[in-house]
C-alpha cells in the first residue's frame, strides 16, 4: 500500500515492542512496591487519566498541524520521561509516588502520540484499503505489544527493574527515526490555510459533528460502556493472576501473550471474515463473547484455563477493534479525523479510568473475583441495549456535500436527515 505506509507500519510495530515490554514491567514494578489493590489500579488510572484532561485538545491540535511531526515530538517526550524513570531506578531513589507520577507524565505524552498516529492511515491509503491497513497495524500491536513484549518485559524485570524501561527508550527513539522517513507529510486540509480559530472552537465543532452523526455517536457510546466493564477486572489483573491463580510474574506475562496468540489467529482469518460475514454480525458476536469471557474468568481457579480464555479474548478483541476503527474512519472526513478520533479515545480511556477505579475498590472490598462478576453483569446489560443499533452503525455511509466532500460541522443537521442505511 505504498512506501509511506510501510514506514508508518514499521514505526508502529517498533513502538509497540517497547509498549509491550512496559505492559508487563510497569504493573510488576508497582506491585513490587505495594500490595494495595487501589494503588496497583491507580498506576493504570494515572496513565489513562490524561485522555480525560488533554484528549480533546490533542485532537484539535492534530487537525491543524503536521501530524507526522506531532507523533515525533510527543514520542520524544515519552523518551525523556522514561529516561528519568530509569535514573530513579538505577540510583535506588524510586518509590511508589515517583512511579505513579511517571505513569501520568508518560500517559500525557502518549495522548498526543496516539491521537496524531490514528489520523495518518486514512490519509495514506484508499477507503477500501482501511480494513486491511488497520488489520496490519493491529497485527503489529498484537505481535509486538501483547505477544513478544510482555514476556520479554517480565523476563527483563526479573533481571533488574530498570532493564525493561531502558529497552522501551530505545524502541521509542527508533520509532521516531522510522516515522521521520515518510516521504510525504500528511497535513490536514485546514492546516494549509492561515485561518486559526481558537482550540476550544475546533473541539466544539468536532463534538457537534459527532453528536449529530448517530452511527458514530452510538459507536463511541458502545466503546465507552464496554471499556468500563472490561477495565474493572483488568486494573487488578496482575493481582488476580499472581495471587488468585498463583501464576507468578511470568504467568502474568503469559496471559497477555495468550491474548496475542488469539489475535494472530484473527489476523489470518480477518480477510475471510470481512468477505463472508457482515460487520453487524461480527460486532454482535464479539460483544457476546465479551460477556461470556467475564463470566469464565469469574468462575475459573486454574491458570491453564485462564490462558485458554485469553486466546479466545485475543481473537474477538482483534476483530472488534479492526471493525470499529475501520467503520469510524470511513464515516469521518479527513479534516475531522483528529477531533473525532480524540473523542473516541476519550471514551476508550475514560471508560478505562472509571472501570479501573471501580475495579480497585470492588476488589479490595469483595475480593479479586468480584470485578469479573461486576463486568459480566454490566456487559450483559449493555449488550441488550445496543443489539439493534449496531445494524445502523455498520450500514451507514458518509454523506457528501455538493462539493463532493464529506459533510462536516456546518452540515450536521442535513447530514443526519439524509443519512443512508444502504450497505
Amino acid at each position: 500500500m505504498g512506501r509511506d505506509f510501510r514506514w508508518l507500519l514499521a514505526s508502529s510495530w517498533t513502538s509497540n515492542v517497547g509498549d509491550g515490554v512496559a505492559l508487563a514491567a510497569a504493573p510488576l514494578l508497582i506491585a513490587s512496591m505495594t500490595s494495595s489493590p487501589i494503588l496497583v489500579a491507580s498506576g493504570a488510572v494515572l496513565q489513562f487519566l490524561p485522555w480525560l484532561l488533554f484528549g480533546l485538545h490533542a485532537g484539535a491540535i492534530a487537525d491543524r498541524f503536521d501530524r507526522r511531526r506531532m507523533v515525533m515530538f510527543a514520542n520524544a517526550a515519552r523518551a525523556v520521561v522514561l529516561i528519568a524513570l530509569c535514573a530513579f531506578l538505577v540510583t535506588g531513589t524510586a518509590n511508589i509516588w515517583i512511579v505513579l507520577a511517571v505513569a501520568f507524565l508518560y500517559g500525557t505524552a502518549e495522548v498526543f502520540v496516539d491521537t496524531a498516529a490514528s489520523t495518518l492511515l486514512p490519509m495514506l491509503v484508499k477507503p477500501a484499503d482501511l480494513g486491511i491497513g488497520n488489520a496490519r497495524l493491529q497485527a503489529g500491536y498484537l505481535v509486538a505489544n501483547q505477544f513478544a513484549g510482555p514476556p520479554l518485559g517480565a523476563f527483563l524485570f526479573a533481571a533488574g527493574a530498570a532493564w525493561p524501561f531502558l529497552l522501551e527508550v530505545l524502541c521509542v527513539l527508533l520509532a521516531i527515526v522510522l516515522v521521520s522517513r515518510m516521504a510525504a507529510t500528511p497535513v490536514p486540509a485546514r492546516a494549509e490555510t492561515d485561518v486559526r480559530t481558537p482550540v476550544h472552537t475546533d473541539i466544539a465543532d468536532g463534538i457537534r459533528w459527532l453528536w449529530r452523526n448517530p452511527p458514530v455517536r452510538m459507536l463511541v457510546l458502545i466503546i465507552l460502556l464496554f471499556n468500563i466493564t472490561w477495565a474493572a477486572p483488568w486494573g487488578v489483573l496482575v493481582l488476580y493472576a499472581t495471587e488468585h491463580l498463583q501464576m507468578g510474574a511470568i504467568g502474568y506475562g503469559a496471559l497477555t501473550t495468550a491474548s496475542a496468540a488469539g489475535g494472530l489467529l484473527a489476523t489470518m482469518s480477518f480477510g475471510w471474515l470481512e468477505r463472508h460475514v457482515s460487520f453487524a454480525t461480527l460486532m454482535r458476536v464479539c460483544l457476546s463473547l465479551e460477556v461470556l469471557m467475564h463470566l469464565a474468568f469469574a468462575l475459573t481457579t486454574t491458570g491453564w484455563v485462564a490462558l485458554v480464555i485469553m486466546v479466545c479474548f485475543g481473537f474477538y478483541a482483534f476483530v472488534w477493534g479492526t471493525i470499529s476503527t475501520t467503520v469510524r474512519q470511513r464515516l469521518v472526513p479527513h479534516e475531522l479525523q483528529g477531533r473525532v478520533s480524540s473523542v473516541n479515545m476519550v471514551g476508550v480511556f475514560g471508560g478505562m479510568v472509571i472501570g479501573q477505579a471501580l475495579g480497585g475498590v470492588i476488589a479490595q472490598t469483595w475480593g479479586l473475583t468480584a470485578p469479573w462478576w461486576f463486568a459480566f453483569a454490566g456487559a450483559a446489560l449493555t449488550l441488550v441495549l445496543v443489539w439493534r443499533p449496531i445494524s445502523h452503525i455498520v450500514s451507514a455511509r458518509p454523506v457528501l456535500t455538493e462539493t463532493g466532500s464529506v459533510a462536516v460541522a456546518g452540515d450536521e443537521a442535513r447530514a443526519e436527515d439524509s443519512q443512508s442505511n444502504a450497505p
